[in-house]
């Protein structure tokens, strides 16, 4: 008796499991998304974020407080690829697999790109781990922006990394180099 009860105590245990790995990812409150941009010889900068709601929430200088390292995103830590090398807001940026992160102030926001990868979106993995950190531009937003969103807006070989959230949105110009 004492074997059967165990077994199908691991039994569910290991469909509880499988289960919560299979877990729908789009199902989530912030789910995930993607962007990308192309420069005209084919290379690619690729970003994977998860995409939080305002839910009537204050943003930026409440749930993210200003000042301080976010995330850019929710869930896992945001990535960013380049199978190219980069200026970004004139920073050099080799090829290769990065996380990046923000600092939200009122006026400017920092981009760090980081080249720890493979963490949880938190905590931020601490300076020494910076291959950059650049200034970003602050705009507003044409109107409320619900869901954070991020993406690119592409003029010749310039690739315009955007963040979008609440009533605000900071951007940062991405170059090739070649």
């Amino acid at each position: 008796m004492k074997k059967t009860i165990g077994f199908l105590a691991i039994s569910i245990l290991m469909m509880v499991v499988v289960a919560s790995a299979q877990q729908d990812k789009s199902k989530r409150p912030s789910p995930p998304a993607q962007t990308s941009c192309k420069f005209s010889d084919g290379k690619n900068i690729t970003v994977d974020y998860s995409s939080p709601r305002m839910k009537g929430r204050k943003i930026f200088g409440g749930l993210v407080p200003y000042g301080q390292v976010w995330r850019a995103g929710a869930n896992e830590a945001t990535t960013f690829v380049s199978d190219t090398n980069l200026s970004v807001g004139g920073k050099d940026v080799p090829a290769g697999s990065y996380t990046i992160f923000a600092i939200p102030d009122p006026d400017k926001w920092t981009l760090i790109i980081s080249k720890k990868t493979g963490e949880w979106g938190v905590p931020y993995p601490g300076q020494e781990n910076d291959l950059a950190r650049t200034d970003m531009k602050v705009s507003k937003a044409s109107g409320p922006v619900e869901n954070f969103t991020m993406g690119f807006d592409q003029q010749g070989s310039t690739c315009t990394l955007r963040m979008e959230w609440e009533t605000t949105r900071a951007t940062v110009d991405l170059n090739e180099k070649k």
